[in-house]
């Protein structure tokens, strides 16, 4: 099982078509005219920009506006398992978390009262679902926010979504849910989708589905996105510093890897600079989208890595990418038993193994988006722009069970090789600090990638 650190809920596959693009951009998203915001009166929506060539023709309605699935759709796709087996899965969770889990207090937990107690519910008897979700709940209380348990249908997505090969209807977004803020923010538009043609862009945010908002009570609903093929959703959108506008898209099936964008910025003095925003370490081929990216690029006069949005992912990822900007040993994993070095094999594209860099950092860059960060800082290789980031380091390791279950549990910490600084306890802190939401402005209008400019010798 390859070793992962856990996303945060950037909600790949809850935003419709959670793995779908095609090739890194070389060229920044064209530009699409916006309409003005309709008046609270107005209630005509213009018609959509694309319809997918196996829905012209037919008539569109649109999906129910649930807001919630039920209990029985969540675990309509189990496969039952008995008491036994529950009681056996059980033991094999507990017994792994107490051998290997970092933290050998627990975090303060009482974790054999915890097994016990679960144990105690299975005995009364509950179904194949809900014992899911006291496993999932046991593990969320040892309280790393890292560590997860999935059940058979979760894992079989998460290993399709890391092998960027998952295939759903929906719109063509890839997004995080700001409830604070009531919307979705758009980190991607998967190129040829439904969005894509509707003019949506990184850094635009959903505020309504079919006229109902996207949170609820404090809850974002990104799921509502999906809907049968050929089903029409109106969206409210708004672009950082515009009015509100509503488009019309078609659902559509989308597949493929996340895309990242990459593009040159424009440097009044001149230079070269490449921008690469990461949306996450979760898919195994954005290392090669990031060599597409570099050899597009040529010869750079600097470099500025977009993090801000990184949750993390594998260190197959993470190592690849990793390499084409760093080598050697870059620091260690500690467990409980000792260390394992972290040797980074170098594969320079042009000059990336020496252009300055500058990678942009805030409160979601999290896990191996913060390790990743942290290690070029500590280097010598990286200035880092933007907001601190919380401290959430852990490496996790992944263990199957018999009924084809996963415990993801935080296994070991790590150290970099010249500060030995606890990222854990203390987070990044930038070199250069600038505030400011990434959902706030557009790329053009950004202060952190400004800042970052600047930083660039």
């Amino acid at each position: 099982m390859p070793r992962a650190v856990r996303l945060l809920p950037l909600l790949l596959a809850i935003l419709s078509c959670r793995l779908a693009g095609s090739s890194v951009a070389a060229t920044p998203l064209p530009a699409v005219a916006q309409p003005q915001a309709p008046s609270p009166t107005h209630t005509a929506v213009p018609e959509a920009a694309y319809i997918p060539p196996a829905c012209v023709g037919l008539p569109r309605g649109t999906a129910a506006p649930a807001l919630v699935p039920t209990p029985t759709q969540i675990g309509a796709d189990l496969t039952p398992i008995d008491l036994d087996t529950q009681l056996r899965v059980l033991d094999a969770v507990g017994e792994r978390v107490r051998s290997v889990y970092v933290y050998p207090d627990f975090g303060g937990l009482d974790w054999e009262a915890s097994v016990q107690a679960v144990r105690a519910k299975v005995r009364a008897g509950m179904d194949t679902s809900t014992f899911y979700g006291e496993l999932d709940h046991l593990i969320s209380s040892l309280g790393d926010e890292h560590s997860k348990f999935e059940s058979p249908v979760e894992v079989a997505a998460s290993e399709a979504e890391l092998q960027g090969d998952n295939e759903y209807v929906g719109v063509g977004v890839l997004g995080r849910p700001l409830p604070e803020k009531g919307r979705l923010g758009v980190l991607a538009v998967f190129p040829g989708s439904p969005a894509f043609f509707g003019g949506l862009l990184p850094h635009d945010s959903i505020l309504a589905l079919d006229g109902i908002p996207v949170v609820t009570e404090g809850v974002a609903h990104p799921e509502r996105l999906r809907g049968p093929a050929c089903s029409e959703v109106v969206l409210s959108v708004e672009s950082p510093g515009q009015n509100t506008r509503e488009i019309r898209l078609v659902r559509t099936s989308v597949s493929g890897p996340i895309p990242i964008e990459s593009h040159l910025v424009p440097a009044e003095d001149g230079r070269r600079i490449g921008y690469i925003f990461f949306p996450t370490f979760f898919d195994k081929q954005i290392p090669a989208q990031v060599e597409q990216a570099l050899h597009g690029f040529g010869e750079l006069d600097g470099l500025i890595l977009d993090n801000r949005m990184n949750g993390g992912g594998s260190s197959s990822v993470l190592e690849p990418v990793l390499g084409l900007f760093a080598s050697g040993r870059v620091g260690s994993y500690l467990d409980r038993d000792g260390q394992r070095p972290l040797e980074i094999s170098p594969h320079p594209i042009n000059n990336s193994q020496t252009v300055a860099l500058a990678v942009l950092i805030g409160p979601d860059t999290v896990s191996y988006g913060e390790v990743f960060a942290g290690i070029l800082r500590d280097i010598g290789r990286a200035v880092l722009v933007g907001e601190p980031t919380a401290g959430n380091v852990e490496t996790l390791h992944g263990y199957s069970f018999e009924d084809g279950s996963r415990l993801w549990i935080a296994e070991e910490s790590f150290d970099p090789a010249v500060s030995h600084a606890n990222w854990e306890a203390e987070g990044l802190v930038p070199d250069v600090r600038v505030e400011g939401a990434w959902e706030d402005f557009s790329f053009e209008q950004d202060p952190t990638v400004a800042a970052a400019l600047r930083a660039l010798p």
